[in-house]
């Protein structure tokens, strides 16, 4: 059994190392916003895509690396250490995995900066560690140093996952809210008489402010299919990209539509129709669920505040009534 001041020790260490982790992931997410901010400010002031047409018509594969170009200078560190743990080859490999562009990371580089990071989590947590065990975690016993270590060690080298998971969540979703304006857009131009590539690459633009996600991936499937890939293959990978089951149907529609030859316009017009009706019905099904999520903070929460209202002046009374007697 430990003692208290052993019990203490060990709290006193996660406190400090939620500290380090939030101090961190602070600094990372205002270096973000601070890039976002700027970059919608470039956009505004450049007007969208129009100035990097040109750049775009000569090499297509330019928007696989320099879009997404981050700025935060952890990611030169990352690079490093990824490069020496995967070797030079294999970190200036062209492909990028799939999970990657599922989260909208499309650097050549993203692979190797990953892994440079989950080393250099790790290695910081390692360190951090030592450092405590020597000062302040001194009379720590040796089971209990070796299950803190192992599942520091494992937390700190999942730390990027979990970052990559929240991060492909959140992006799903925004996709997820600006499909039905992409699709009531595309159905205009389509019925306008424009093609489906310049309908695509029109929608591109038009989304560019609002929902930035949905129009990099249009942009994309546009620059895709005018540098010769088939229209077939190009969607196929956007809809892997998006990784939605409504833009895999949205694709299945257009590769069938065009495989038959059948109205373009018409069948975008039903699917957009089926597709609002679908959030309708997911809108409904979270208002369905929302009196039972409701129900534990109730519980927890304001339930006994409104018991310690009630009943806390009759509590009070009883016991000055027993005081008295």
């Amino acid at each position: 059994m430990l003692s208290l001041d052993q019990n203490f020790l060990i709290f006193v260490f996660l406190i400090f190392f939620l500290i380090i982790f939030l101090f961190v992931f602070g600094i990372i997410r205002f270096i973000n916003l601070r890039n976002q901010k700027k970059k919608l400010v470039e956009k505004i002031q450049k007007g969208g895509y129009d100035d990097f047409e040109g750049v775009y018509e000569q090499d297509p594969e330019i928007l696989l690396s320099s879009q997404n170009k981050s700025k935060n200078p952890l990611t030169y560190i990352f690079i490093f250490l990824g490069q020496i743990f995967l070797g030079q080859q294999a970190s200036h490999s062209n492909v990028v995995p799939e999970k990657f562009l599922k989260g909208g990371l499309r650097q050549k580089n993203t692979e190797t900066a990953f892994w440079g990071a989950k080393i250099l989590f790790t290695f910081i947590f390692l360190i951090g560690f030592v450092v405590l065990k020597m000062t302040l975690l001194k009379t720590l016993s040796v089971p209990y140093t070796v299950v803190t270590l192992v599942l520091g060690s494992l937390l700190a080298f999942y730390l990027p996952d979990i970052w990559l998971k929240q991060k492909t969540d959140k992006r799903k979703e925004r996709l997820l809210k600006g499909l039905p304006d992409a699709l009531d857009l595309l159905v205009i131009c389509v019925e306008a008489g424009m093609g489906l590539d310049s309908a695509i690459k029109r929608v591109g633009d038009e989304l560019n402010l609002s929902y930035p996600d949905l129009s990099d991936e249009l942009h994309l499937l546009n620059l895709e299919m005018r540098a010769g890939k088939q229209r077939r293959d190009a969607l196929q990978d956007f809809a892997m990209r998006t990784a939605l089951s409504e833009t895999k149907s949205f694709v299945t529609l257009l590769i069938q539509t065009d495989k038959f030859g059948t109205s373009v316009a018409m069948a975008l017009k039903v699917f957009s129709d089926s597709f609002r009706t679908q959030r309708f019905q997911r809108a409904e099904e979270k208002a369905a669920k929302l009196p039972v999520s409701i129900l534990i903070p109730l519980i927890l929460f304001i339930f006994p505040a409104l018991f310690v209202i009630i009943l806390g002046p009759a509590a009070i009374n009883i016991y000055h009534n027993f005081i008295m007697m």
